[in-house]
């Protein structure tokens, strides 16, 4: 989780300039993945929530995330070895925290798994 949590960071300073002060990656059941980013608004995005237009930072996050979906779920699949089938941020710009949320592509029970040498 501490590489997931390290390419957010990495990410987030390469894309938009500057990165959270704090992550930390969590699986929420088997195939759901959270990724919290403290600290991870820049200023223009700060001064936004000063004059109390959370709104537009919310707006701006949407548009930061489309652009780069494609970087975001790169990552993390090459990481965590899975592939992403949903994938979106969320922003509290008052608490200055975003989350990315992955959800992966189930993976087979063991019942599904057909046995070596078995014919199907």
């Amino acid at each position: 989780m501490a590489a997931v949590s390290n390419a957010m960071v990495s990410l987030h300073k390469e894309q938009f300039g500057r990165g959270p002060t704090r992550a930390r990656s969590h699986f929420a059941g088997e195939d759901t993945l959270v990724c919290v980013l403290e600290d991870a608004l820049l200023p223009a995005e700060q001064s936004l929530v000063a004059m109390n237009q959370q709104d537009r930072v919310q707006e701006a996050r949407l548009f930061f995330q489309m652009a780069t979906r494609s970087k975001f779920v790169d990552a993390v699949e090459q990481i965590v070895g899975r592939k992403v089938i949903a994938f979106s941020s969320a922003t509290d710009a008052d608490a200055a925290v975003v989350w990315e949320l992955y959800n992966f592509e189930p993976r087979p029970r063991p019942e599904e798994v057909p046995e070596l040498g078995a014919v199907r």
